[in-house]
């Protein structure tokens, strides 16, 4: 994507990766700074775009960004910075350790059917089933290797480096085994009570509370809290699972794309799935809230806020039984729209093609 950037863009440039530099040299990185100096001073222009990607692999990476961007800043030398890293712990970590006030955020997700289709030609259903991962695209016709390598070159490398090595987690094998839980019941809604049961050495509430927090963060699983217009009991609800991709639910299942399509039970799961992996993607780039909400057996699948908006949103893929849980919703907390995807509602393809933003 930077590659397409720079293709298009009329200012000079310099794109430099750490992937293979030492995480002591720092000087690697003021070196690369310095180069950019000298290039667009030879240059003549008066502005430069330095690029510098897989910055977290740096050790106080952003103590010398923050060095050279406040001397550029002192000495009137417009360089302009964007900085990638596919570590979005340790990049959030160095940001907000070292730079504010300096930095904008750009969140890049998982990828969505839109560019996937674009891409790869994938199909709707390949895309509910494969999830959002480019880099597992040529595997998809040999299952097997496709889900070793989601499961192997992903979400061990995320849980294991991104997570552990960064953070104080005091039991590893209970984070992984949350993971895998909350995968395996991904849409529905568990109380911790009930995970605490499900887990052999869970501790206590807390802590399956920040594993899932951290979890959420690198981009994997998150746990949606209950709507009730009170920040208090949102956050003292039980948490709906809700997967950043639909490939960490499928790579881990023993249904294949075959039986996946014919079996209505999982597929309607998946479908519903895919339409929570693109809101949750959404809301952070777009900046809005997601919720669920259920009273008793009347639930709305999923409630995003925005500002004073709220919208209701359930899911329908065709052996879901109608419940009036919208119906109740609307009446008690009035919200600006309600909406219906899938069956007798807008078809989930387009609406996998749509920004949630343009729902408000």
């Amino acid at each position: 994507m930077i590659t397409q950037l720079l293709t298009k863009l009329s200012i000079s440039n310099l794109y430099e990766s750490a992937d293979a530099v030492s995480a002591t040299n720092t000087a690697w990185l003021m070196q690369v700074w310095e180069s950019a100096r000298l290039r667009m001073k030879a240059s003549g222009t008066s502005e430069f775009l330095l690029v510098i990607d897989e910055i977290q692999k740096i050790d106080n990476w952003s103590e010398v960004v923050k060095q050279q961007w406040d001397k550029d800043t002192r000495e009137n030398i417009n360089i302009k910075v964007i900085i990638l890293g596919s570590s979005r712990l340790l990049i959030q970590k160095g940001l907000t350790e070292s730079l504010a006030g300096r930095f904008e955020t750009i969140y890049l997700g998982h990828w969505s059917y839109p560019e996937m289709q674009e891409a790869f030609g994938w199909s709707i259903e390949q895309y509910v089933y494969f999830g959002g991962y480019p880099g597992s695209s040529t595997l998809i016709d040999d299952e097997e290797r496709w889900k070793n390598y989601i499961k192997n070159s992903l979400i061990e490398t995320s849980i294991s480096k991104d997570i552990l090595m960064l953070t104080r987690v005091d039991k590893p094998a209970l984070l992984k085994r949350l993971f895998e839980l909350g995968c395996l019941y991904s849409g529905q809604i568990l109380s911790y009570t009930k995970i605490l049961g499900q887990l052999q050495d869970a501790g206590n509430t807390t802590t399956l509370v920040n594993y899932l927090q951290l979890l959420s963060q690198c981009g994997l699983l998150g746990g949606l809290e209950k709507y009730a217009g009170n920040i208090i009991r949102k956050r003292s609800s039980s948490p709906k699972f809700q997967v950043y991709n639909n490939a960490l639910i499928t790579a881990q299942s023993n249904d294949s794309y075959e039986d996946a399509m014919i079996n209505p039970e999982f597929w309607g799961r998946l479908v519903e799935s895919s339409v929570g992996t693109h809101l949750i993607n959404h809301a952070i780039s777009e900046r809005y809230n997601l919720y669920y909400w259920r009273e008793g057996n009347n639930e709305v699948d999923f409630v995003l806020e925005k500002g004073n908006k709220v919208i209701g949103l359930e899911v329908k893929s065709g052996i879901k039984a109608d419940n009036a849980g919208m119906g109740i919703f609307a009446e008690r907390f009035h919200p600006e729209k309600v909406l219906l995807v899938g069956t007798s509602g807008i078809p989930y393809d387009e609406f996998l093609k749509m920004n949630p933003k343009e729902l408000f």
